[in-house]
């Protein structure tokens, strides 16, 4: 950019004459004698250091430091009078390029190591690394936290497999219950990028579905890339490619391989060993050689939103990457998101989908019933279930086991006084109280203090009683009501992968429903349907549809006798959506109702959240494009910088002294100018005012 008396050419010719000049290197350093400088990435993850730094490469380190290898440099401190950096701590870093000159004009730090020749840092994943963080508004070294496992040498100094020749085109199988099933696999394995949004059917086929999908991938001569939300869900995609192509074809990235073993199989990937990667969160940065085709198994769930900064979530990374590097797509899942029906309603991808018929033989049936309804038995009273689900498990437990849905972890996670039902609270710090069993005394979830001797600050009462009751409490009350069935929990502490198909009571929370051996679950029963519907959050109907569906789908068909009971509101639309099996058509009413309120997705937004003042700060060091809104700030509940910040969940949650919380929104196609408009104001903040810790998230998945 040029201003009217030539400044602007005299500068740009000055920067180009430094740029030229040959490079300089401390005293007593002998420089490389081929492109001496190399451009490094310093590892220190803040945000006014997001650049690259040159350094001279001694002629003994030429050899090694090669583009994409990890080195230790010197950075702070200050040149001396001999020309030799003084001071300054030593830091991890990246080769991103060597080069003949520099843009500085002073001596140049010499690399201090080369910590491995290995590169792990290619071009396309530095590529896919940059364009992460200038989307979420982060630093490149923290997004490249994310994204490259740390160094084991030992690993590093096994030799890799050589890969196997690609397998033949596997048969469609069960893809022939979708439209366009066999045709998707097809394209895959011609080398062509399709890209669709599949919502697949109930039952236990979608591993297998997601194998063949990636063997059509290899068929064809590229890589494929897998990511799911819980090892549970890796284990099964594993066990089905294994059976399809054998061992040796593709690796398992999670991380309770152990750290060692996990960097052993990144390896494996990055060195081109095994064309398919199959992982959890962090797997979608996986370098796998000419990828093909990128998976994302049910994008709504919460794990896939990475909670270390910059905050990016696998289904946008996994766009980012489809669109750098020009591969297939197959965003799936039982249910649908917001995200994935506007990527269908765009155009961007095509839907793949089963015909209603075939969705109606494999679906069960769904019953729903109201939580206020008088259970007829003495025994369904004593375990708090309606009279109709009472009955389904009961005549259910003779066939197979019963799945029992909690939306509640724990004993008796909330209380509240008996008298005058106001929220107990911890006279510490004012948290909630929870009861842990039946016989201890009240604990705080906030800090864990113990309140013996409790009493209502409204009413003065000494009694508390339940305001909702957790998967260990169901679990005891539904034990007595059928107390020769076996009764098996599945939550936080302990995650069950899969259960016998023998009759049982089996209780889980949202997530951590394990499969049914054999023709799946009986009956299962979704309780306290109120507790997920009446969430204060934007996607509240959109996440109770996808627990339920979640469950649902491990529940035999209709015509072996599957039954569901939801315990909620037959009219919600969440609830309508069970019954009639249709996530599509209750993501689509979402996403309308989001346009006409301007929500995201179809508008794009951030939160920023911290101190009052260090937000006030921020908003005001912030330049907007234009049209931009700014929502707030408003007190932050339930605890500042978690999940649920600003969103005033939490049953009453207590405000956070002090901590703020401001939306802003912008319109579509604006969403590059408000990261790096927002990158920019902490940036000034930051030097302006100090370290305040103000926290920035791009597209929250938690709006309140």
């Amino acid at each position: 950019m040029s201003s009217a008396d030539g400044t602007g050419e005299q500068l740009a010719f000055i920067r180009e004459t430094v740029r030229r000049a040959k490079p300089r290197a401390a005293r007593g350093v002998v420089l490389a004698e081929r492109l001496p400088v190399a451009r490094v990435l310093v590892d220190k993850g803040v945000l006014s250091l997001d650049q690259y730094f040159d350094y001279a490469v001694p002629e003994a380190m030429s050899e090694e430091a090669q583009p994409g290898v990890r080195v230790r440099v010197r950075f702070g401190g200050r040149v001396g009078a001999h020309g030799r950096r003084e001071g300054g701590a030593l830091h991890d870093g990246f080769v991103v390029e060597r080069r003949e000159d520099s843009d500085y004009p002073g001596p140049l730090a010499p690399l201090a190591r080369v910590l491995s020749p290995e590169r792990v840092l290619t071009p396309k994943l530095l590529r896919l690394c940059r364009a992460v963080a200038d989307r979420y508004a982060g630093t490149l070294a923290d997004v490249l936290q994310l994204a490259v496992p740390p160094r084991h040498a030992g690993a590093e100094a096994e030799p890799s497999p050589r890969p196997l020749p690609p397998p033949s085109a596997p048969a469609p199988g069960s893809w022939e219950r979708y439209a366009y099933g066999p045709e998707f696999l097809a394209s895959l394995a011609g080398g062509h990028a399709p890209r669709a949004v599949w919502t697949a059917l109930p039952g236990p086929e979608w591993p297998a579905e997601v194998a063949r999908a990636v063997a059509a991938t290899l068929a064809g001569g590229r890589g494929a890339l897998v990511v799911l939300p819980d090892g549970r869900a890796v284990a099964r995609v594993d066990a089905a490619l294994r059976g399809l192509l054998g061992e040796g074809r593709h690796a398992v990235l999670a991380a309770d391989a152990g750290p060692q073993e996990r960097y052993r199989r990144w390896l494996s990937v990055s060195r081109g060993s095994v064309r398919a990667a199959v992982g959890t969160r962090a797997a979608v940065f996986a370098p796998v050689r000419d990828l093909g085709l990128v998976v994302v198994w049910s994008d709504g769930d919460s794990s896939h939103s990475d909670p270390n900064a910059p905050y990016p979530h696998v289904r946008e990374v996994a766009l980012l990457r489809a669109a750098e590097e020009g591969t297939a797509v197959l965003i799936g899942g039982v249910s649908m998101t917001v995200e994935a029906a506007q990527l269908l309603r765009s155009g961007w991808a095509r839907p793949l989908a089963a015909p209603r018929e075939t969705v109606r033989q494999v679906a069960p049936r769904v019953r729903t019933v109201l939580e206020t309804d008088q259970a007829r038995d003495e025994a369904a009273r004593a375990a708090r279930l309606p009279s109709v689900a009472w009955e389904t498990a009961r005549e259910a437990l003779t066939r197979g086991p019963v799945l029992v849905q909690v939306p509640r972890r724990g004993y008796v996670p909330r209380l509240v006084c008996g008298r005058c039902r106001e929220a107990a609270r911890c006279r510490a710090c004012g948290g909630p109280l929870e009861s842990p069993g039946a016989d201890a005394a009240p604990v705080c979830a906030w800090c864990g203090a113990q309140e013996q001797d409790w009493h209502c600050v409204e009413c003065g009462s000494f009694r508390l009683r339940a305001a909702v009751v957790g998967v260990r409490r169901t679990a005891e009350e539904l034990g007595k009501a059928f107390p020769r069935v076996p009764v098996r929990t599945s939550g936080r502490d302990a995650v069950l992968a899969t259960v016998p198909g023998t009759p049982a009571l089996v209780l889980a929370t949202p997530g951590a429903e394990p499969v049914a051996e054999g023709p799946g679950y009986a009956a299962a029963l979704l309780l306290d349907g109120w507790a997920l519907l009446n969430r204060p959050d934007l996607r509240a109907g959109e996440e109770a549809v996808r627990r339920w569906l979640t469950a649902a789908s491990l529940v035999r068909p209709a015509g072996e006798g599957g039954t569901v009971v939801v315990v909620a509101e037959a009219g919600a639309r969440a609830v309508q959506a069970l019954v009639r099996w249709d996530p599509a058509g209750h993501a689509g009413v979402e996403l309308d109702e989001r346009e006409e309120l301007r929500f995201p997705p179809v508008s794009r937004m951030a939160s920023v959240t911290g101190p009052a003042r260090g937000v006030a700060d921020l908003l005001g060091l912030l330049r907007l494009p234009a049209g931009a809104d700014v929502l707030g700030p408003v007190p932050v509940f339930g605890g500042a910088g978690g999940s649920s910040a600003g969103s005033g969940s939490g049953a009453g949650g207590a405000r956070e002294e002090g901590v703020e919380r401001a939306l802003v929104r912008v319109a579509p196609g604006q969403g590059a100018a408000l990261a790096a408009a927002l990158k920019a104001a902490q940036i000034a903040r930051l030097a302006l005012r100090g370290a305040e810790t103000v926290r920035i998230r791009v597209d929250p998945t938690d709006i309140g």
